[in-house]
């Protein structure tokens, strides 16, 4: 609830914003999109390439709240869609980890 009212008043006083979250399905992220598109953002997204190996090793790093159980990285992981600019995207950067680095990729 604190989010939905927090991307209305976003909206509509046109101050930008960035959603941290995975969003991993184009249902999931349609809701931000259709909610900004019509509006004159300029809708960006950044995919973080999948490496289960790098996302186990990170996340045995958290602690309380923070850590996810193994079989939730998985779930996302099954079910991840790979954003694409039919979705309604005006720019989608790739950004791939490695040992402990991140390098970023402007999207064709």
């Amino acid at each position: 609830n604190r989010e939905n009212i927090y991307l209305q008043a976003s909206i509509e006083t046109m101050q930008r914003f960035v959603v941290d979250n995975t969003n991993a399905t184009v249902i999931e992220r349609k809701k931000y999109i259709d909610a900004c598109k019509n509006k004159g953002f300029k809708i960006i997204g950044y995919y973080f390439e999948p490496d289960f190996a790098e996302s186990i090793k990170r996340n045995e790093q958290r602690t309380g709240k923070e850590y996810i159980p193994e079989i939730g990285i998985k779930s996302v992981m099954s079910k991840l869609e790979v954003p694409s600019y039919e979705e309604g995207f005006d720019e989608i950067y790739s950004v791939i980890s490695s040992e402990g680095t991140f390098r970023i990729e402007k999207q064709p």
